[in-house]
């Protein structure tokens, strides 16, 4: 898949995650911090790329990454998505101000990216150090923008018809997770 069809991807996820109202950062979060977070969290997988948007920017860190595990290896695990989790919450200085809306962004558009690259024949090992790939090959071939852009617009226009207020056990599932992982 390619940056625009991941970018686009989560955009649409961010879409759905606000009309399903999944967390209250994503029901009541501010765009302005959701949309860079959910941005950036999209591309953070392909870090173990050196030709990647983000493995040029982060040449030092993308290189060893690729050398070690190669591309679609660790950083499109769960282990990697949890270590991130785990990092957001309990690793940020506290220092630092970061709005919770933009932490679950930026873990929603890594999770989109993972979920974007299954759809692809090659798949992704979410189980990762196991070979086992993960795929639903919806997209043929390496590029093909037409059919990204088709679902990440379909995605959207279908969430964009969700009706709001929908009361799902998931909703509270999530909350109870991400105040689990706060008060660890």
């Amino acid at each position: 898949m390619t940056a625009e069809g991941h970018l686009l991807f989560s955009v649409a996820s961010l879409v759905l995650a606000h009309k399903l109202e999944i967390t209250p950062e994503f029901t009541q979060g501010d765009w302005l911090h959701m949309l860079p977070g959910v941005l950036l969290g999209a591309l953070l997988p392909d870090i173990d790329h050196p030709s990647s948007i983000i493995g040029r920017l982060f040449r030092v860190i993308s290189v060893p990454i690729f050398k070690l595990c190669g591309h679609r290896g660790f950083t499109h695990s769960f282990i990697a998505w949890g270590l991130l989790i785990l990092f957001c919450y309990t690793g940020i200085p506290t220092g630092w101000v970061l709005p919770n809306d933009l932490l679950q962004a930026f873990l929603l558009g890594y999770l989109s990216h993972l979920i974007a690259d299954m759809l692809t024949p090659a798949g992704v090992p979410l189980l990762w150090p196991l070979p086992q790939r993960f795929r639903l090959p919806i997209l043929r071939g390496k590029t093909n923008k037409k059919a990204e852009r088709f679902i990440a617009v379909l995605l959207t226009v279908c969430a964009c018809f969700i009706p709001t207020h929908i009361s799902l056990p998931l909703q509270q599932q999530m909350s109870h997770f991400i105040n689990l992982i706060i008060n660890q």
